[in-house]
């Protein structure tokens, strides 16, 4: 994932999850509770979240990723007791039953020299000999004890009903490839110069056509000031959508990953739009303004790299696999088709 700097980001996500912990931890507190007052003007909850609804929105994802990790290792500790009860053990007698019991000998001592020469340390082999066997030993341990959960989980009813956040964004001057109306949309904020972006190019073309007619998917320019043909890329990707063909000229850009100008052009030219109309759209910047419309948007939503997707509001960053995007759009079908969607505006 391509990452902006996190240091003047940091004290606010602090500062605002300490602020949500509190306001959760509250029962009485309502939108209308009163947090400011400022020259005599009281500034209630509700005016607050409402007018710093992107501000907030990643620091309350991250509390949400805290908490759900703290509450997935409690349901991991029930069922574990749970299955010792069961079995009339306690929990170590358990681990031991079906974890320990499986786990391979210890390595020989040939294996343990080629995991030390691959060590980063000036510390001699003899040195460090318990410590590599402990932590291999350590290691494997883990692994086992976690694919033993996964298989009680497997075998129990576990529905998690902590709510998800969502970021409400809408899609105002975004190309969406299939209607807004349906019941998922995939967003995705990215950079035709990033690296991961164009790594995942090839991952969400499969899931447009595993999901065509059930999910839209939408682009959000977000250039980086590091990559210096980034901004100009994008600007040229509108101009094509300015004659119809948007996420053709889209699709070329990931897979060519040509992106000086004249090979902007290029492109133009292969996809037979009008020469005349588009270099003029390019080279007059008449579409920067809108790109950098969508670069403040993803500040303010709290954006630290590309690519970035929201799947109907739910964040999921960095250089998310097939799987990870996948898995969410089927929770997502499957929610729309128990209920009706409840998500951003459009």
């Amino acid at each position: 994932m391509q990452s902006r700097a996190l240091i003047a980001f940091a004290p606010f996500v602090m500062s605002a999850l300490a602020f949500s912990a509190s306001v959760g931890n509250n029962s009485a507190v309502t939108p209308e509770t009163v947090i400011a007052d400022v020259n005599g003007t009281k500034i209630t909850l509700g005016d607050f979240e409402e007018s710093r609804a992107r501000t907030l929105f990643q620091p309350r994802d991250a509390l949400y990723r805290q908490e759900r990790k703290i509450l997935d290792d409690y349901i991991n500790d029930y069922l574990l007791q749970q299955q010792a009860k069961k079995e009339g053990l306690t929990v170590e007698q358990l681990l031991d039953k079906h974890v320990r019991s499986t786990l391979p000998k210890d390595p020989s001592e040939e294996a343990l020299h080629v995991y030390y020469e691959g060590a980063d340390t000036r510390e001699s082999y003899e040195a460090l000999h318990d410590k590599i066997l402990q932590h291999i030993r350590q290691t494997r341990f883990e692994k086992a004890k976690a694919a033993y959960i996964q298989t009680l989980r497997s075998q129990a009813n576990v529905v998690v009903s902590l709510p998800t956040p969502r970021a409400e964004i809408a899609l105002a001057n975004t190309p969406v490839l299939g209607q807004q109306s349906a019941p998922v949309v995939v967003i995705e904020y990215a950079d035709y110069e990033c690296p991961y972006c164009q790594a995942v190019a090839p991952t969400l073309l499969k899931l447009q056509s595993e999901y065509k007619g059930k999910v839209a998917f939408a682009y959000k320019d977000t250039p980086l000031p590091m990559h210096p043909h980034a901004e100009k890329a994008a600007e040229a990707a509108r101009c094509a959508g300015a004659q119809g063909k948007y996420w053709d000229y889209h699709d070329e850009l990931f897979a060519d990953k040509k992106l000086a100008v004249p090979d902007l052009k290029a492109e133009a030219q292969k996809l037979k739009l009008d020469m005349t109309t588009f270099n003029s759209c390019l080279d007059s910047g008449s579409q920067a303004g809108v790109v950098q419309s969508q670069i403040a948007e993803s500040n303010d939503l709290g954006i630290q790299g590309t690519p970035s997707f929201f799947i109907n509001g739910r964040f999921i960053g960095g250089a998310a696999t097939y799987d990870q995007l996948k898995d969410v759009i089927d929770e997502e079908l499957a929610t729309a088709a128990r209920q009706p969607r409840q998500t951003a505006s459009r």
